[in-house]
């Protein structure tokens, strides 16, 4: 059965291929699948512009849909850059702009998390949502070359995401929590193919 993964991102779309594969789908990126759409993330969560964009995909294809949103929540900052981290500041300055608005803020209250929230759209229109979460701090510096987006700043005790191996990162990362949810709510549903 074909799927398709709303987004044209290579690296999300190589590992939703390995966890998906076993329950007997063909994943493809909204570009294989001929859909050339830029959805616009106007949820004020990241479920809502989650399913958005897996809405906007089924409704043109009527194929099962995953989209995903997920993005850095920082408690001292109310909970942003939240939705917006994507957007928080320009490409290569994100870390910059947290680390400036965390400038003198002592480590007990540099508390944050990672959050990323799938939504899977099956072939009868019918909604599922995996959330995955990912407890940490924000450090004083950019720490690290493994990473992108936030993860030189995510500290998880004395090591940085951008500082784990790949692996120790999926074992524990937001988007490995959600996607283990979504892998028990596949093999409930569909079972896993020999």
């Amino acid at each position: 059965m074909k799927l398709i993964l709303a987004t044209n991102n290579q690296n999300k779309l190589r590992e939703f291929r390995e966890v998906l594969s076993p329950y007997g789908f063909e994943v493809i990126s909204q570009h294989e699948a001929g859909i050339d759409i830029e959805v616009e993330e106007t949820g004020n969560t990241f479920e809502e512009n989650a399913c958005l964009k897996a809405k906007a995909v089924y409704d043109i294809a009527k194929l099962p849909v995953i989209a995903d949103d997920s993005g850095l929540q920082i408690d001292f900052l109310n909970g942003a850059p939240g939705v917006f981290s994507a957007r928080y500041a320009e490409p290569g300055h994100r870390c910059e702009r947290v680390l400036s608005e965390m400038d003198g803020v002592p480590d007990d209250k540099r508390t944050a998390r990672f959050n990323c929230t799938i939504v899977f759209i099956d072939e009868n229109g019918g909604k599922f949502c995996a959330v995955g979460t990912c407890e940490g701090k924000i450090g004083y510096e950019k720490r690290g070359t493994n990473g992108f987006g936030y993860d030189p700043i995510f500290m998880m005790g004395d090591k940085s995401f951008a500082e784990l191996s790949a692996d120790e990162k999926n074992s524990v990362s937001h988007r490995g929590n959600a996607i283990r949810v979504l892998e028990r709510h596949l093999e409930e549903k569909y079972g896993k193919q020999e």
